[in-house]
């Protein structure tokens, strides 16, 4: 007769094994999984609009194919600009990467003034100062050619809109206690559209403000690296840290010193009042994920699904951790992802129910 523990490491075991299993189905069926995130992570950020003109007494139909013009409006006005200045980059990152080669070797001199002498062909060769504006041009010549199955992403978009309303009914019509099962589903899905759109919302205002302050300083590419704060705007902590990293550079090869500081100031600002002030007033404290989980998540949906992974990696990650504090069995796992200040807020929370 198996005992309890027994049982229980069993069971621990077959969930751990059925989660492998799970894991790397879905990293050999990228090339499918990939697509089908993007259209849904479209869907949840469409589906308010597509609510608010429903209201409007426009019909359905009418309302996602205005939405899905919408789209393709802007996807083609901005992949045309992007790809250009992505086009320019690229052509010209043998000058970039041998100019920012000759500030680091003026630094080098500079050091060696103060008897601080440091063998240049060591440095060269362990820190290439060009690879951050490779990374940034990679992941968005990677996210472009995701992009080349536009017409497939659309066509699950439009039927995933469709289907949309009918979900309720058919939870209703498949499950027992389908009240419950309902009001679960129901709360899971609000939150993630809730956070999904606001993080959208703050994504697309920090990349607006970015590129037009930069294109005021005279940064070359302010569109090119508009788009990558709003794309990399989507993982908190680092994510800004990344998408500076390359403009400054740009800037420090092109205007000097002066240019650098300004263009590092601008992202600093930016994110101070973006990111620390206005987006925790919307979003409100209960979703933070801690920096290392971010990270984590980073890393790991980077290696399951390639560069749009990596850029939906919070998102995919918050979905995760939602479904978890919806569920009794898992709730203690989201509490783990919980970040520093959330942590602080539950036991608070915990002290006044006490």
């Amino acid at each position: 007769m198996t005992t309890a523990p027994e049982s229980n490491a069993t069971r621990v075991l077959v969930a751990c094994a059925a989660l492998v299993i799970v894991l790397a189905g879905i990293k050999a069926a990228a090339a499918i999984v990939v697509p089908f995130l993007l259209a849904l992570f479209i869907a949840i950020i469409c589906s308010p609009l597509i609510q608010l003109l429903h209201r409007w007494h426009l019909p359905k139909l009418a309302a996602i194919g205005l939405v899905i013009v919408l789209i393709l409006v802007f996807g083609t006005f901005f992949a045309t600009i992007v790809g250009q200045s992505l086009t320019d980059l690229t052509r010209n990152m043998p000058e970039y990467q041998a100019r920012l080669n000759g500030v680091v070797l003026q630094l080098l001199s500079w050091l060696a003034d103060y008897h601080l002498v440091v063998e240049p062909r060591q440095v060269l060769s362990q820190i290439n100062p060009g690879s951050a504006m490779t990374l940034a041009t990679n992941l968005l010549a990677g996210l472009g050619t995701m992009l080349t199955n536009t017409l497939l992403i659309l066509l699950i978009v439009v039927f995933m809109l469709l289907e949309a309303h009918s979900i309720p009914a058919k939870i209703q019509l498949g499950m027992t206690n389908p009240e419950h099962r309902l009001a679960q589903v129901q709360r899971f899905l609000g939150s993630v559209n809730r956070y999904i759109a606001i993080k959208t919302l703050m994504s697309a205002l920090t990349g607006m403000v970015v590129g037009i302050l930069l294109w005021l300083l005279g940064v070359s590419y302010p569109l090119l690296w508009g788009m990558l704060a709003f794309l990399l705007n989507y993982i908190p902590n680092i994510g800004s840290i990344i998408a500076a990293v390359p403009a400054v550079l740009i800037a420090l090869v092109d205007g000097g010193l002066s240019l650098a500081v300004g263009t590092t100031l601008v992202f600093v600002a930016v994110n101070l009042v973006i990111g620390n002030m206005l987006e925790p007033r919307l979003m409100g404290r209960g979703l933070g994920l801690s920096t290392l989980v971010v990270f984590l998540s980073l890393i790991f949906w980077g290696w399951m699904l390639g560069t749009v992974g990596m850029l939906l990696s919070i998102p995919l990650t918050m979905i995760v951790k939602i479904g978890l504090e919806n569920s009794p069995n898992g709730r203690w796992i989201a509490v783990l992802l919980d970040s520093e200040e959330q942590t602080q807020l539950r036991d608070d929370l915990d002290d006044k129910l006490v």
